[in-house]
């Protein structure tokens, strides 16, 4: 005989309200309600359980309670009708309570084609019950409707434990759109997840483009850049033909990393070099504007070579009408003299470069100036030259002049192209001599010394030549669509940057450099295409390391902090121009908490920490911090998933990844290395051991490969012999030598 529906609801009863507050609800349980299993409610399970769901009856349907804590409360005297003395005494009894905190409504929807009801989660609760109220366990198919609802739940991440195997989705505008942060101790599997969420993401998206484009072959439109500062990820996606790999070592599928110098900004090079605020700054972004102006590179064709003298003449132009205007020309300290005669030097190079006449009478009114204020003295037997202060009469020749060849040029270029920022090419030995140049101008040579010679040294270490040095073939569009994407991402959706061997030195800098050219030129796409956005997601792998917390010096910044500006940068605006955020960190107490307050999902493994525990309770609302408890004891593979990308705070049970699919980042096996048990065999059934050849490793270290493969001993004697000593930068001071 069928239950009839109020009947079965009334089996599926476990207690009543005890106490109601808008965060906590306290619920005494019946005598009768399951303590172990529950058999009611269609399968098996186990009841009562912290952070498994309960529904208590209201206005809108249900509304869902989270089971924070369960006790046991014992009393001297009979609070409510229980257990009876052969019929006459009430005798204490134990009363079993827990408390909720409340969730949201669930709501019934329609019936399925089986005619199931089908029921709507909700975040929020509008009226909540009274006391004496019933509390309900919900079904197998309610559960599901809790865990797996939401819209456009595009792509599995896993199952709930607590919700009966219940799916567990994601919807990827919200996990990416508006930055994740995946936080957990070494070894809970935080790792697989962010190689999952990539890989899952991707699959979901090229089995739905299939479908609507009916081409079995077509790939997704996705970027995903990883930024892997241990190497751990060079071969999680190897199975994907199209993944792109750059490391400072190339090899068979790798390809050299490369961040030219003319990519850094002026504030990368200020953290660069050290260059103090007061002097030194101002001269090294004068430095940059100038040999961006003027750089050294061969143009390829005679209208290349046209365009860089156009925008050498504009940025000239614009810094002569400047000194003008502020009344630089009549400063007694004969700075703008040595300006215009740096000026007429630097034509008369272009002059016998270009073949180009038009510059004659740029170069003619310049003499007729310098000719007019040069003036020298005698001070202790030594003639000292300078330039007295300029008239306005003599200046305006000169503009007047280089406004001609402008127009017989072309014209003037866009002023805004001409700064220190911008992308421009050229060589780290340019900019050395460009400084030296106006350091004298500025007479500051005392100040910049020590800066010019930070600069060469730093310039000339071997390793960060080969990813930022020679890069002669290398333009900003190839670039952008190497590591970024070509067109329809036909040449790879994922970018992997392996950041393991780049030098301590530079390493925030490359890193700060690559995150920001990520999000300038995804800027730049939104507003060539009237407000559309190319999504794409920046993935950081050991976000402590790179995004940490600094002090606010705005005089001596480091390059650790540039890097961690970069980042809050992109946490506060990335979203309006496509770029979302994941951060992946073992120490969340260590992270800029700009960043992470910008994060509106978290995917949490176990923490153990103190500090990070704490600092994890505080980014989550009050009435969610019991579930938060459970973060300690987490086994590897489970985590919590809350925030904006689900509709409600679930322990997640990850999907399997593979092991060939799973970042590098394993423990050491020392005991199958010590025993031999668990190694493979080869062909010859043989214990593959760990083999160990030092002379390879101390030749690469020590560049010793690179002479001894290069040419033949005698000839290499011959050479040593004929030619000077080697210059210094082959070799940098790290080297153990």
């Amino acid at each position: 005989m069928s239950m009839t529906p109020l009947a079965y609801t009334d089996s599926l009863r476990i207690g009543t309200i005890d106490f109601v507050s808008p965060d906590e609800i306290k619920v005494l349980l019946d005598i009768e309600a399951p303590d172990g299993t529950a058999l009611n409610t269609g399968t098996p399970r186990s009841f009562p359980r912290v952070n498994s769901y309960v529904l208590l009856p209201s206005d809108n349907g249900y509304l869902v309670g989270q089971v924070e804590w369960i006790t046991i409360e014992r009393s001297q005297y009979p609070k409510r009708t229980g257990m009876q003395d052969f019929g006459l005494v009430d005798l204490p009894y134990p009363l079993r309570k827990m408390s909720l905190n409340p969730l949201g409504t669930l709501a019934y929807k329609d019936d399925d084609k089986d005619g199931n009801q089908r029921y709507e989660f909700k975040r929020g609760v509008s009226s909540f019950p009274t006391v004496g109220a019933p509390v309900l366990l919900p079904t197998k198919s309610q559960l599901r409707d809790i865990v797996e609802s939401g819209e456009n739940q595009r792509v599995k991440i896993g199952t709930s434990p607590l919700a009966e195997g219940a799916e567990v989705k994601i919807d990827p505008d919200r996990l990416f759109g508006r930055h994740l942060a995946v936080l957990g101790n070494t070894g809970s599997g935080k790792s697989c997840s962010v190689a999952g969420l990539i890989r899952w993401s991707l699959d979901a998206a090229k089995k739905k483009r299939r479908e609507i484009t009916g081409n079995p072959d077509a790939e997704p439109n996705a970027r995903f850049i990883v930024l892997d500062p241990n190497g751990e990820y060079a071969n999680t996606f190897k199975d994907m033909t199209s993944a792109r790999i750059f490391a400072v070592e190339p090899g068979k599928g790798v390809e050299q990393l490369q961040v030219p110098l003319w990519f850094w900004n002026s504030e990368e090079w200020s953290a660069f070099s050290k260059a103090k605020e007061g002097v030194q700054r101002p001269l090294l972004r004068r430095a940059l504007r100038s040999v961006k102006a003027n750089k050294k590179n061969k143009a390829t064709s005679k209208e290349e070579s046209l365009i860089a003298l156009r925008k050498y003449l504009t940025y000239r132009l614009a810094s002569i009408q400047m000194s003008l205007q502020k009344g630089d020309i009549q400063d007694e300290s004969t700075k703008f003299g040595y300006q215009l005669k740096t000026i007429k030097e630097d034509l008369d190079e272009k002059v016998v470069e270009l073949n180009n006449n038009n510059l004659a009478e740029i170069i003619s009114s310049i003499e007729n100036a310098l000719s007019e204020v040069f003036d020298s003295f005698t001070k202790s037997s030594k003639k000292i030259e300078y330039y007295r202060s300029f008239r306005e009469s003599l200046v305006t020749p000169i503009i007047d002049s280089i406004n001609n060849s402008l127009t017989t040029l072309g014209g003037a270029t866009s002023t805004e192209e001409l700064n220190e920022d911008s992308p421009m090419p050229f060589d780290g030995s340019d900019l050395v001599i460009h400084l030296e140049e106006i350091a004298k101008i500025e007479n500051a040579t005392q100040f910049t010394s020590f800066l010019v010679n930070r600069i060469s040294t730093l310039l000339s270490d071997s390793r960060l030549s080969s990813i930022s040095g020679n890069t002669e073939h290398i333009t900003l569009e190839s670039w952008l669509t190497k590591y970024i994407g070509d067109n329809k991402a036909s040449n790879g959706s994922v970018t992997v940057i392996d950041l393991s061997l780049v030098p301590a030195e530079v390493v925030h800098i490359i890193t700060a450099v690559i995150a920001r050219m990520t999000l300038e030129s995804l800027q730049r796409y939104r507003r060539e295409h009237k407000g559309k956005t190319l999504p794409t997601v920046l993935v950081m792998e050991e976000a402590h390391t790179f995004i940490k917390r600094y002090k606010d010096d705005g005089e001596n910044q480091s390059s650790a902090a540039v890097c961690c500006q970069v980042f809050e940068k992109i946490a506060r605006e990335g979203r309006k121009f496509g770029l979302g955020m994941v951060l992946s960190s073992q120490r969340p107490s260590e992270l800029s908490p700009t960043v992470l307050s910008q994060c509106n999902s978290y995917l949490l493994h176990r923490i153990s920490n103190d500090r990070d525990q704490e600092l994890v309770h505080k980014l989550v609302p009050d009435n969610l911090r019991g579930l938060l408890r459970d973060l300690p004891s987490l086994p590897a593979r489970n985590a919590i998933l809350l925030g904006w990308a689900s509709e409600l705070p679930v322990l997640v049970e990850m999907n399997h990844l593979p092991d060939d699919h799973r970042p590098k980042s394993d423990d050491p096996d020392f005991w199958s290395v010590w025993s031999g048990e668990g190694l493979s065999e080869d062909e010859h059934s043989n214990l593959a051991e760990r083999e160990v050849n030092w002379k390879t490793i101390a030749d690469k270290w020590q560049q010793n490969d690179v002479i001894a493969t290069s040419k033949p001993e005698v000839e290499i004697k011959e050479n040593i012999d004929a030619a000077p000593s080697s210059p210094v930068e082959e070799y940098d001071d790290d080297i153990p030598f």
